[in-house]
């Protein structure tokens, strides 16, 4: 339990963590990263360069502040960060490490407007927070490991399928390399791929959606080409498209993440995809039709055109209640017919799709996408807790 003066003087800190927050983080990943360089194998580089891991970590920390004196309130994004954590293999060596950079830049940002009493109240606090999530992840761990056909961190796969879905999104089929089957996962969740990409010092960790129902035999990803490998987000997907091929081996950990179908009542679905945002939507596709073939599903789908539509014929073969959305349709899609709407997703249009609105939602895709999408569902008076959604990357408030 934390004191009453330790809880004041962290929720006194709020205001200023909001308003310098981003700069806190963004020195603390350099002093860190300075002082430990072998954690460049862990963290994902990427969200480094892009900003979006200082800003999931400032909002973080700002929200650990305001809700100090009342932390069940976080615990949904406790146990949501802790999936990553497990999946990427942080361990309960790091927490001090990244307590005491995360002081040290809180004193580095901050200055003398920095005392003696806000930094140990903070230590106190971050020992507090830490332990919760070493206790999560460690029942995570032990839970991945334990369970049929489960394993600790990363283990090595064999690629016995590749399969050229889109122009830009290739499939994936991984089996386990010593013959066992695969630990079984809810539909939506995602394992992380760790490669030695030749020519980079640090190995490079990517998650990725399982795109196929469970089926304890394999695992399949559906991964996007990034249109360059020399931008740290292509470095993987560029690498997986052009030198990982059949026969070849990656290294994989168990499943993870908590945007999932709700499989335990039998209330119509409304799937909505962007792009490669159809992953984890086809996963919940495939399992729901075929475990609950009495259930209603409507599946949405958007994307550039055909040419960038993967999974066309396995989500059409599954659910005949499919619409297709293309925003510039080519002449080939305009003469098969293949799509339902030209342009973007809008609110009239899914009121006329939609046919139950009294539905659970679940969509994934772009961030620009996921909003417009959002504030659609609104429009149309879906009600913001039958709204399940997850981005690719650290997360981001709609």
């Amino acid at each position: 339990m934390l004191s009453e003066k330790t809880i004041e003087i962290v929720k006194s800190t709020a205001p200023v963590l909001e308003k310098y927050g981003e700069e806190i983080t963004k020195r603390f990943y350099e002093m860190m990263f300075e002082a430990h360089p072998e954690l460049l194998n862990i963290f994902n580089q990427t969200n480094q360069k892009t900003g979006r891991q200082q800003t999931a970590l400032a909002n973080t920390v700002y929200a650990a502040a305001v809700y100090i004196d009342q932390l069940d309130k976080i615990i949904p994004v406790v146990k949501q960060i802790a999936h990553k954590h497990r999946s990427i293999g942080i361990k309960a060596e790091h927490y001090p490490i990244v307590g005491k950079h995360l002081l040290l830049a809180i004193k580095d940002v901050l200055k003398e407007a920095a005392t003696d009493d806000i930094i140990n109240a903070w230590a106190e606090a971050y020992g507090v927070i830490a332990e919760a999530f070493i206790q999560v992840e460690r029942d995570m761990y032990v839970a991945a490991e334990n369970k049929e056909g489960g394993w600790k961190d990363y283990k090595p796969f064999s690629v016995v399928r590749k399969v050229k879905e889109s122009d830009v999104i290739t499939s994936f089929y991984l089996q386990s390399q010593d013959g066992a089957g695969v630990s079984s996962f809810a539909p939506g969740q995602y394992i992380s791929v760790r490669v030695s990409i030749p020519g980079k010092e640090y190995t490079h960790i990517r998650q990725y959606s399982l795109s196929d129902a469970p089926n304890g035999e394999y695992y399949r990803i559906t991964v996007k080409r990034e249109a360059d490998d020399q931008k740290p987000e292509g470095a993987v997907s560029n690498y997986l498209h052009d030198y990982v091929n059949e026969g070849d081996h990656i290294e994989v950990s168990a499943p993870a993440g908590e945007f999932v179908l709700d499989m335990e009542n039998e209330k119509p679905i409304v799937l909505i995809s962007g792009g490669v945002g159809i992953t984890p939507l086809m996963s919940m596709l495939k399992t729901a039709a075929e475990k609950q073939p009495n259930r209603k599903i409507t599946f949405i789908h958007a994307a550039r055109n055909g040419r960038y539509h993967a999974l066309r014929e396995e989500a059409a073969a599954v659910s005949a209640n499919t619409f297709v959305c293309y925003e510039n349709p080519t002449e080939e899609d305009r003469m098969l017919q293949n799509f339902d709407k030209e342009g973007y997703i809008t609110a009239e249009w899914l009121q006329e799709v939609i046919e139950d609105k009294d539905a659970d939602y679940y969509m994934c895709g772009p961030v620009s996408f996921m909003k417009a999408i959002y504030k659609a569902l609104k429009e149309i008076n879906v009600k913001e807790e039958a709204v399940h959604y997850e981005f690719f990357g650290p997360n981001i408030k709609l």
